[in-house]
């Protein structure tokens, strides 16, 4: 008997510990404005790294740390992808971005979906959403966003970590106005 309420106890425990991560995360989510970072940013082994800027909904601004002057902007509603030499506008809503920026729908899948524990660190929840896939993760101790990764239009591997998380932030009014194309 003391071994069926020993099982019982540590069912009920498991259920609250996840059911507590998941409120965490949620609640992290909700109280977050904005946030700035350092990313680092691997796709099928070409790694670049950088800072971002995300204004929820569907904001940011991304620099690279390149010679080419890369930087990324999303007004909500375009997403452009500027260097030296180019300059490539997309409709945002046809990115996998548009998941990752919009932290209502963020909140409202993860709601909805089970968790994985990953090395005893991360917590990762996995949103697939026309025909996007992205596997999010989270500290399991501040519950901050900690990265991503997707699949690209061309099936390359898109990993993005990121690091020194600053919340709710005053940012510059214009930091996400789309430059004009050269």
């Amino acid at each position: 008997m003391l071994k069926f309420f020993f099982i019982l106890f540590f069912i009920i425990f498991l259920t609250n510990t996840k059911a507590n991560n998941k409120d965490r995360i949620i609640k992290n989510l909700q109280d977050t404005k904005n946030l700035n970072f350092q990313f680092e940013q691997n796709i099928n082994g070409k790694i670049e790294s950088g800072s971002c800027t995300i204004e929820y909904p569907k904001k940011i601004f991304c620099k690279y740390l390149n010679g080419k002057n890369k930087i990324i902007i999303s007004n909500g509603k375009s997403l452009v992808v500027k260097t030296i030499s180019s300059y490539y506008r997309y409709p945002l809503n046809k990115t996998s971005l548009n998941l990752i920026l919009d932290k209502k729908i963020l909140i409202d899948k993860i709601y909805n979906l089970k968790e994985k524990i990953v090395h005893n660190s991360y917590i990762n929840y996995t949103i697939i959403e026309n025909d996007n896939k992205i596997d999010f993760f989270f500290d399991n101790k501040t519950f901050d966003l900690i990265g991503w990764q997707t699949e690209d239009i061309y099936q390359n591997l898109n990993i993005t970590l990121i690091s020194s998380i600053k919340k709710n932030q005053n940012i510059e009014k214009d930091l996400f106005k789309i430059p004009v194309q050269n």
